[in-house]
C-alpha cells in the first residue's frame, strides 16, 4: 500500500534534503498503514469541530500564498469521504487565493486543535463554484445564521491527508473551551457560596 500524503510531498529535492540530514533511511520504501485518500470517522469528527484553518495555494509566478479561513464551528463541511466544501465569504477583495486557483487548483490545508495539540494536513484539488451552480451543495454548506456575505463555494477533492505529531503545538483555548473546562469549578464555587450564605443566615437567626 502506498502512503498517499508522502507520495505527493516527497520530491527528488526533498529526498536530497533527507539524505543531507541523515534521514533518508527513515522514509526509504515507507508505505504506512493506509493510503489516506478517504476520510474516516476520526477525520470527520475533527474537521467538524474546527472554526478555522489555513489554506495554501500557488501563483503563476511560483510564489505560495497562505490564507486563513474562519467561520462558525464546522463551516468546513465533509460532503463525502473524499469531498470537502465551504462557503467563501467576502473579505478584503484581493482574491489572491481565487486567482491562484484559476491557474492551479492544488491546495494544502492545515487544521489545528490547539487545546488537544492535534494537527491535520490535507492535500486537495480545489474548485470554485457559483452559489447557484449546485443548489444542494449550497444548502449543505452555507450557514444562514452566520453574518457574512458568501460570494462562492469552494469544493475540495481530497488527494491525501496526514496527521502531524503534537510537538511544538502550544496549547490554546477558545472562550467556549474555557467555559466548558471550568464549568465544574464554577458549579462547586456556586454551591460553596450558597452554603456560606445559608450558614450566615443561620448565625444571624441565632443571634450570632
Amino acid at each position: 500500500m502506498t502512503y498517499g500524503f508522502l507520495d505527493i510531498a516527497i520530491t527528488p529535492s526533498v529526498r536530497a534534503a533527507q539524505a543531507a540530514m541523515g534521514a533518508d533511511q527513515i522514509w526509504a520504501g515507507f508505505s504506512g498503514d493506509r493510503a489516506n485518500d478517504r476520510f474516516t470517522d476520526s477525520e470527520a469528527a475533527f474537521i467538524a469541530e474546527r472554526d478555522s484553518f489555513f489554506m495554501a495555494s500557488v501563483s503563476e509566478t511560483g510564489w505560495p500564498y497562505v490564507q486563513h479561513r474562519g467561520g462558525p464551528k464546522g463551516f468546513l463541511k465533509i460532503i463525502d469521504a473524499r469531498t470537502l466544501a465551504f462557503a467563501d465569504y467576502r473579505g478584503n477583495r484581493q482574491y489572491l487565493s481565487l486567482g491562484n486557483l484559476m491557474a492551479n487548483g492544488r491546495v494544502a490545508l492545515i487544521l489545528v486543535d490547539h487545546a488537544r495539540r492535534a494537527r491535520l494536513k490535507i492535500y486537495a484539488h480545489a474548485e470554485a463554484l457559483a452559489l447557484d451552480a449546485d443548489p444542494a451543495l449550497t444548502g449543505a454548506t452555507i450557514d444562514a445564521a452566520y453574518n457574512a456575505q458568501p460570494e462562492r463555494l469552494l469544493r475540495l477533492t481530497l488527494a491525501a491527508y496526514d496527521w502531524n505529531c503534537p510537538q511544538h503545538i502550544a496549547p490554546r483555548f477558545t472562550p467556549d473551551e474555557i467555559t466548558e473546562a471550568t464549568a465544574p469549578m464554577r458549579a462547586r464555587l456556586a454551591a460553596l457560596e450558597a452554603e456560606n450564605e445559608a450558614l450566615r443566615a443561620r448565625l444571624a437567626a441565632a443571634g450570632g
